[in-house]
């Protein structure tokens, strides 16, 4: 019962280790005005780089600190910012530049704590950094919240005796990878990417997430200045089979590989029909790509298309309500070799859809709780590799 699932197509030069730059060629808002969510489409242009991807794969992008949050660090350590450094490729380059490209700073870490204790005198300063540094609890709890303007503010009387000494307490910026919202049919030598831009407020400062808040705040279009790689899936690929039938479940910005694959059996004129299950706070105001999926679902691309907006009544509805509405349906498409795909948060929505799917089996398929168990994380996972999920 199990079809072959499609690779990735070539190789090229650029990698994690050797990134592109690439260059943002569009970016909009796809949430509205009184969102909760502040969730954008980016198209960025990879022409020359000989990087190819197939729908499932993700895309690695090297984020860069703000200016105004470099500024601020290195104003509170009292160094020049054009004094050079090592940076982490051995380079030679001003200390803003480093910090702005080489290091984490909006998320502190535990070596901030350690390389303070040597820094700090005696005094109420150093009693309390000396709790949070003999408490691995508290210590967890206190950098959660904090960046490294935070803890520099507090502990005010530390004073680093060089740039390097603060740059060795640091973390390198690792990439963020993000699920590539597009078809490479469609859109050549583009990647298109579905990101939430994650900002919020702790210790009376705004903040905001690396990533999301380099792409939506820090990046210039037709500037080739984003650090990017293709990072291939193994597993969460279309069936090479167009026949087949896929069950895509993606509330959110999982939506976004979604996108890729009903494109690309859109411009494959794949015979399998597509269900996706899409949800998200308000069907006025966040529900992504709607005149896309509406269209796709108009023109009978998308045989079955179930929404849940959780906010938009009194109960909190969520997609796995809608798999349980739709159990008998679902377990026709399963039965009939439906590949089911779902991606999105793995803490909450990964874990309750799974639950759902289990007790659809059991129930629908006439099962006992063992069979259905045996056949959702043997069956369907393992030995016939059609249920398959990019969660994070």
């Amino acid at each position: 019962m199990h079809a072959e699932i499609s690779g990735s197509q070539a190789t090229s030069r650029f990698s994690r280790q050797n990134p592109f730059l690439a260059e943002l060629t569009r970016h909009d808002r796809l949430t509205r005005t009184g969102s909760n969510k502040d969730t954008r489409h980016f198209v960025l242009n990879l022409a020359g780089s000989g990087l190819r991807y197939t729908p499932g794969d993700s895309l690695g992008a090297f984020a860069q600190n703000s200016p105004q949050l470099v500024a601020e660090i290195v104003g509170l350590l009292g160094f020049d910012p054009i004094q050079p450094v090592t940076d982490s490729r051995g380079k030679i380059v001003p200390l803003r530049d480093a910090l702005r490209r080489d290091y984490t700073l909006n998320r502190a870490n535990r070596k901030i704590i350690a390389g303070l204790t040597d820094l700090v005198p005696d005094g109420p300063q150093r009693t309390r950094l000396l709790e949070i540094a003999n408490d691995t609890d508290l210590l967890a709890d206190y950098i959660d919240t904090r960046d490294y303007v935070d803890i520099l503010k507090e502990f005010n009387t530390a004073k680093f005796n060089s740039p390097e000494s603060f740059l060795s307490c640091l973390s390198p910026i690792a990439p963020r990878l993000y699920s590539i919202a597009s078809s490479p049919d469609k859109h050549p030598d583009e990647a298109h990417l579905c990101v939430e831009i994650v900002r919020y407020e702790t210790h009376g400062r705004p903040k905001k997430g690396l990533a999301s808040g380099f792409l939506a705040d820090h990046t210039e279009t037709f500037l080739k200045n984003i650090p990017v790689y293709v990072q291939e899936s193994r597993t969460f690929r279309l069936p090479t089979d167009r026949t087949r039938d896929i069950i895509m479940i993606g509330p959110g910005t999982g939506v976004a590989p979604f996108r890729a694959f009903i494109e690309q059996r859109v411009h494959e004129g794949a015979l399998g029909r597509n269900w996706l299950f899409f949800g998200e706070q308000h069907r006025a105001t966040d529900f992504l790509y709607e005149d896309e999926l509406l269209d796709y679902r108009h023109h009978g691309k998308l045989h079955r298309l179930d929404l849940a907006f959780s906010r938009d009544q009194p109960q909190k509805i969520y997609v796995q309500h809608r798999m349980r509405e739709h159990a008998m349906e679902l377990w026709s498409w399963i039965a009939g070799g439906a590949y089911i795909y779902v991606c999105g948060d793995a803490r909450h929505m990964a874990k309750d859809v799974h639950q759902t799917l289990i007790d659809l089996v059991r129930d629908q398929g006439g099962m006992t709780q063992e069979a259905a168990l045996d056949y959702v994380n043997n069956g369907l996972m393992k030995r016939e590799k059609r249920y398959l999920r990019d969660i994070y």
